[in-house]
């Protein structure tokens, strides 16, 4: 039988494109069968400079703001709601992946998105209650089934780029046993180019590979990834005119299990092993008069899932465990290890107050600590009120209050206070946030509305400043932040066009406990209006037009050089020929109009990009 399908609220406010319903089928005591809604929040899938990776195209997402150096998938702060790039956490299964030395690494996944699902962006009580360290949001990922089948692709751009990128999938039966396959995946990709400015050239490669085995109820996942990147920009982390550069080395070992039971219940495991080095250079010129070598380690297990006791009573609940340890040429004290643990529960009740409305209440609580801070207790709960009608439209009014907690990275306690180019704080304290939301979900035949007013307080938040009386490049200094915020997020299909916009604005009010601050780099580094507009135009089989728009005003900083307003759009014209079969050609432009907006304040903004690549799938 088809149970009803019960949406998560932050999911329903990600889910605001054209949805594709594929339904899966699983054997169990009751045959449910499971609908699992894939949501696009953009035209575009992938991106222009290089090999997708599981942040691309995050910049265009009306969900979150990506903030780049070169570009995305060279270095990527990605922030939810006007945080900052350490209050986002990146989620795959159920075990948040963590890098202690700084936030700026987060996003280093050497996954191929071709063995993910989504991205789904937690916020509010989703993130207090799957996320680890990570106070605003959260960017999840899953792991699909594997298929048979692949693709291969080649491709070549201004700038001297050049891009080479294979994947291959395969699935058997297991002899004797129903249902049960064995599947195999592997992936290579390599791009480079000497870049979109002048000494912003990249060097990337990845290699990734998975063994998969799927039952009845269950998908289990064996995966190791390995990832190496060169990168170089002017004014990368400083806003001293020089030319910096990065090389950063990834690994990642990761055993994940889904398992299906009862009568919608589940629960999923998953534990890794991350370790990351990284090379900065501060000078390519002089590169004696500065450079880092970092190397962390991340070990971690983490378990959530959903135990239904009856139709109206479930558990939903998340635990997880990291421990983590850093070498560094520039951490000057022994704070470089540390434990983390994290429990939340967040027991449910639903009720039909009417044949077509069901009214859900979620209410529980988080506990986090580590071996070396404070601990924190936080409350979490949402009330949802949704009504389904005749014609299978609906509308659901929710409203949440949650609260998150985290501590900061080693770069920020665990540096020197008192000199170098980045000055660490060691009376930083926990950091806590608290999120009151109110919201509207619209779903209709050929168009979906979502809208959300939320009010957050971040107090103790790590902000990294400037003084123009310093020799610091940044400095990390505490902040009390109250921002509120509006989101509307639209899309409207035609018959051979889906359109996909969204409206934010946000507004803060913020309180530093220094006085000789002249710039925020990151806290106060936020759109104060922003636009986005996708259009997916299909006029016959043979072509498609992608394009992704995205419209700020920023907020005014001391530090940016460029103007506050940028508009950024990413076109992509692909061409299947129908005399060649499985194979197409795309031409690809990013940065059309040339936008020079500095993302970061005082660092150069990426240049245009053009390219041309053929792909071949089988």
């Amino acid at each position: 039988m088809i149970k009803p399908v019960h949406l998560a609220l932050p999911t329903l406010l990600c889910s605001f494109s054209t949805l594709t319903l594929a339904t899966e089928q699983k054997n169990n005591t009751d045959e449910i069968e499971q609908i699992t809604v894939h949501a696009s929040a953009t035209a575009n899938q992938l991106p222009v400079g290089t090999f997708d990776a599981p942040v691309s195209n995050l910049e265009y997402d009306p969900r979150v703001d990506l903030q780049s150096r070169n570009m995305a998938e060279a270095q990527a702060d990605v922030t939810i709601r006007g945080g900052i790039f350490e209050n986002t956490g990146f989620r795959v299964g159920s075990a948040t992946l963590f890098d202690p030395q700084s936030g700026h690494y987060f996003a280093e996944i050497p996954i191929a998105p071709q063995m993910l699902s989504g991205p789904d962006i937690f916020t509010g009580v989703e993130n207090a209650l799957y996320g680890m360290n990570s106070s605003v949001g959260t960017v999840a990922f899953g792991w699909t089934p594997i298929n048979t089948g692949g693709s291969a692709s080649l491709g070549v751009g201004s700038n001297d780029f050049n891009l080479q990128s294979v994947n291959a999938g395969i699935t058997m039966p297991l002899e004797g046993m129903k249902d049960w396959q064995l599947g195999f995946q592997g992936e290579y990709s390599h791009s480079q180019s000497d870049g979109t400015i002048e000494y912003g050239d990249h060097d990337f490669s990845r290699v990734s590979g998975r063994v998969q085995l799927v039952g009845p109820q269950s998908q289990t996942d064996i995966f190791y990834g390995s990832q190496q990147k060169f990168f170089g920009w002017p004014n990368m982390y400083t806003p001293f005119g020089v030319n910096e550069t990065e090389d950063l080395d990834t690994e990642l070992f990761m055993v994940n299990h889904k398992q299906g039971y009862a009568s919608n219940s589940s629960f999923e495991i998953s534990t890794y092993y991350r370790k990351n080095n990284d090379h900065y250079i501060y000078s390519r010129e002089n590169p004696s008069a500065f450079e880092a070598f970092h190397e962390t380690e991340v070990k971690s297990l983490g378990l959530s899932g959903r135990h239904a006791y009856n139709q109206a009573f479930a558990l939903n609940y998340s635990a997880q465990f990291i421990e983590d340890s850093i070498e560094s040429t520039t951490l000057e004290n022994n704070f470089t290890s540390r434990n983390y643990y994290k429990i939340s529960v967040l027991p449910e009740y639903q009720a039909a107050i009417a044949d077509n409305q069901l009214l859900t209440m979620r209410f529980g609580v988080a506990f986090d600590d580590t071996n070396r801070d404070d601990s924190e207790v936080s409350l979490l709960g949402d009330i949802n009120w949704n009504t389904v009608n005749a014609d299978g439209t609906e509308q659901s009014v929710y409203l949440s209050y949650a609260q998150a907690s985290q501590v900061a990275g080693y770069t920020a306690i665990g540096g020197s206070d008192s000199g170098g180019l980045f000055r660490s704080n060691y009376d930083l304290e926990r950091e806590t946030t608290q999120n009151l939301e109110l919201g509207l979900l619209l779903e209709r035949q050929t168009w979906q509305l979502n809208s959300a007013l939320f009010y957050r307080q971040d107090e103790s938040l790590t902000d990294w400043t400037y003084s123009f009386d310093s020799v610091y490049a940044r400095a990390a200094n505490p902040v009390d932040i109250d921002t509120s915020g509006i989101e509307l997020l639209a899309t409207k299909q035609f018959d051979t066009v889906e359109v996909i916009t969204s409206y934010s604005y946000l507004h803060k009010a913020e309180t530093y406990g220094a006085q000789d601050i002249d710039a925020s780099f990151y806290a106060l580094n936020f759109p104060d209006h922003r636009i986005t507009l996708g259009v997916v135009w299909n006029p016959t089989d043979i072509v498609e037009f992608r394009i992704d728009n995205e419209w700020r005003k920023q907020h005014e900083n001391a530090l940016r050089s460029s103007g506050d307003t940028a508009l950024f759009t990413h076109l992509t014209i692909k061409v299947t020929p129908p005399w060649l079969d499985n194979l197409f050609i795309t031409l690809a432009a990013d940065n059309l109009w040339g936008e020079s907006f500095e993302e970061i304040p005082g660092t150069p903004g990426r240049g245009e990009q053009y390219t041309l690549s053929a792909t071949y799938s089988w």
